[in-house]
């Protein structure tokens, strides 16, 4: 991980060839994390690449409800040759979920775009081919939004039934 010094100097570079394109910086835990502009990621995640960060390891969604805005994707970048990771961030809108897609530049982001599209409702604009991966097609809603209504019927054990448990309440 860069220290605080480090990602500073990652985050002002990034600055210097566009000021619009990080929003802040986060250095918690020995861990270093750029918050992007949305419409930036792209961009950002290619200058990284430049700079080493060439293997994406991880792209997932999360909903930080009730935060407004409240939907955010989260890539993690490594560099292998110096054994080190940047976190790249961004927040959308629940009334406007849209991303650029990394997929054509990243290949390894393909399945994990979709399956934030099919559990956040996060669409990535230039994706070649999104659509539920996890989820049927004609499903309604998107599970992992916290607002998402868990659903299910309670489990009897044994044990519960011996003692007189009444789960019918």
């Amino acid at each position: 991980m860069p220290d605080a010094t480090g990602l500073e100097l990652i985050a002002q570079d990034l600055r210097d060839a566009d000021a619009e394109a990080v929003l802040e910086t986060l250095h918690f835990r020995e861990q270093a994390t750029i918050i992007v502009e949305p419409t930036k990621i792209g961009w950002v995640l290619e200058r990284l690449r430049e700079r080493g960060y060439s293997f994406l390891a991880s792209v997932h969604g999360v909903d930080y409800y009730p935060e407004e805005p409240r939907l955010g994707m989260h890539y993690e970048l490594l560099d292998m040759e110096a054994v080190d990771r940047i976190r790249v961030k961004l927040r959308v809108h629940t009334e406007s979920p849209e991303v650029p897609s990394v997929t054509p530049e990243w290949p390894t982001a393909d399945h994990q775009e979709r399956e934030a599209y099919d559990m956040f409702g996060i669409v990535f604009t230039g994706h070649p081919d999104l659509r539920r991966i996890l989820m049927p097609e004609d499903y309604e809603g998107y599970p992992q939004r916290r607002d998402f209504p868990v659903g299910g019927e309670p489990v009897l054990f044994t044990y519960n039934e011996s003692q007189g448990a009444d789960y019918t309440q």
